[in-house]
């Protein structure tokens, strides 16, 4: 398997310098770096091998390339070289969006069934946080919002800087995304193997589930940010859900909530099968295919969604779920 990141941050929160740190890095060798614009990544002449195209070859090992046209082809693209030895045999994949870009499309992507080759799988989104500017450019721009609310890791940068403020801004990312680990980048260093530690692919490891849902923490909690009519929240279950019923759950999620539901991640128990829980993930309309655990991860067999949204509450999450299961008993009921 090849796990996929996804790095993203607003314009200035020093996502090309960590790139860049990182593409130097001997842990980060064999990684296939996708960019929009690969003159944006401050990369010194004497790292590049060799051009073919736009794939440039790193003394590294690692392996450059820009994304023209259709995200999907491009990782095919790079999965053909591969396997016909014209690239490095890379070993992970990280995707850089645009300071301005909104993720979500390029999680879609990689999200749908089908949507990507067999050997890659979405790992998670590490999201760049400028420690000096970030409150700012949290209430000025709505892309820096989401960016945010859909990582998996959040990096704070420019802490060397000695002008960050944070109280103000760990408050802030709290209230936006309380489930995301944060880690601190100075100068550009952060340890690459904290970057593909996380999301789905770390999720079917049982003992990781806990982490990734950030439910150690975060369980019992709920955050709203009035500013940004943001707010984060956790359901808990006693009692296991029917496939059905989790199935027409994410579908009526995906017609009634749309581009609000920032993200939703978690873990259930299945009525038909109570000892092989499902995970979820989903970002706006997109969820990726349930996958599912051999074990529990702890004695505890509750379902837990953690969800991210905008204008979205907890009390009618609830009375969602309530609403299709009474519809699935009475349609079983009839059936019997």
């Amino acid at each position: 398997m090849i796990p996929i990141v996804v790095l993203t941050g607003f314009l200035g929160s020093g996502k090309t310098t960590l790139l860049g740190r990182l593409l130097r890095h001997p842990d980060f060798a064999r990684t296939a770096v996708i960019i929009n614009e690969f003159g944006e990544v401050g990369l010194d002449h004497d790292l590049v091998a060799a051009s073919e195209e736009s794939f440039i070859e790193l003394k590294t090992g690692c392996l450059c390339c820009t994304a023209r046209g259709d995200l999907a082809l491009t990782l095919e693209d790079l999965l053909r070289r591969r396997a016909a030895g014209t690239v490095s045999p890379f070993e992970r994949v990280a995707i850089e969006t645009s300071g301005l870009a909104d993720p979500a499309p390029i999680l879609h992507a990689l999200m749908r069934e089908g949507g990507l080759a067999a050997p890659l799988a979405l790992c998670g989104v590490v999201a760049t946080v400028d420690a000096v500017n970030g409150l700012a450019t949290l209430e000025r721009h709505p892309e820096s919002v989401k960016q945010v609310a859909v990582a998996d890791r959040l990096i704070l940068t420019k802490t060397d800087l000695g002008q960050a403020q944070p109280g103000a801004l760990s408050a802030r990312l709290a209230a936006l995304n309380p489930t995301a680990i944060r880690l601190e980048a100075s100068f550009g260093n952060v340890d690459p193997a904290q970057l593909f530690d996380m999301g789905l692919p770390a999720s079917l490891r049982a003992r990781d589930v806990p982490a990734w849902l950030g439910s150690d923490v975060h369980t019992h909690a709920s955050f709203k940010n009035h500013a940004a009519h943001l707010s984060c929240f956790t359901i808990l279950r006693d009692v296991p859900l029917k496939a059905v019923t989790l199935t027409l759950f994410l579908e009526a999620l995906a017609e009634h909530c749309g581009g609000d539901l920032l993200r939703l991640k978690g873990i259930v128990n299945i009525a038909e099968s109570p000892d092989r829980p499902a995970v979820i993930h989903g970002v706006q309309h997109v969820f990726h295919p349930p996958a599912w655990l051999d074990c529990w991860p702890s004695a505890d067999r509750r379902s837990r969604l953690v969800v991210i949204g905008r204008g979205i509450h907890q009390p009618w999450i609830e009375a969602l779920i309530h609403a299709i299961e009474a519809e699935v008993a009475e349609v079983a009921a009839r059936g019997a």
